[in-house]
């Protein structure tokens, strides 16, 4: 954390706020990696994951005033990418394009982490997204029920219906792409 002296997310916020114009770029850079992967899983493509993140942290720059300190700076921002990355996956609903290509991500590495890995990946894009952002924020990265609620809006019972389904059509689909690659192999 350099120079800064290591101030806590909440500390570099609010001296954004008041004026400091490294603040956000240094509470932008501490996450980046986890908004961007949580980005990544959320959305239908690296290059929609990236623009999701860059319109999250320009709302995040713009609305950090509004902030009220009622959760973990983390959990805002983790908040406003899965809600960037909701927005346009809602937009590209009325025009869509290609579909996620899971099988560019297959060549190079053999090994068995990164296949099971590909097959994870597959299979979670597979999911709805409400379904998605939820066990992901869960399961994933670690939030609780009641903190996922807050982040996406909704009822705590609607995340566990949601983290339910989703692990279920997890399972299918990696018991169905754990077949496919056994043929293949």
């Amino acid at each position: 954390m350099g120079s800064s002296g290591g101030r806590s997310d909440a500390e570099l916020l609010t001296a954004h706020v008041a004026g400091d114009r490294y603040a956000f770029e240094e509470l932008f850079y501490r996450h980046q990696r986890q908004l961007y992967r949580l980005a990544r899983l959320t959305s239908g493509s690296p290059e929609d994951a990236a623009d999701a993140l860059q319109d999250a942290m320009l709302s995040a720059h713009r609305t950090a005033a509004a902030f009220r300190y009622d959760s973990a700076v983390s959990s805002w921002l983790y908040r406003i990418v899965v809600n960037a990355c909701l927005d346009r996956l809602r937009r590209a609903k009325t025009h869509p394009t290609t579909t996620f290509d899971a099988d560019a991500y297959s060549g190079g590495d053999p090994t068995r982490r990164v296949e099971t890995s590909i097959v994870i990946e597959r299979a979670l894009m597979r999911l709805p997204v409400e379904q998605r952002a939820a066990v992901v924020a869960v399961d994933m990265h670690g939030y609780s029920v009641a903190e996922t609620a807050r982040m996406l809006g909704v009822a705590e019972g609607t995340v566990k219906s949601r983290c339910a389904r989703a692990r279920a059509k997890l399972a299918e689909a990696l018991d169905c792409l754990a077949a496919e690659a056994r043929e293949l192999a």
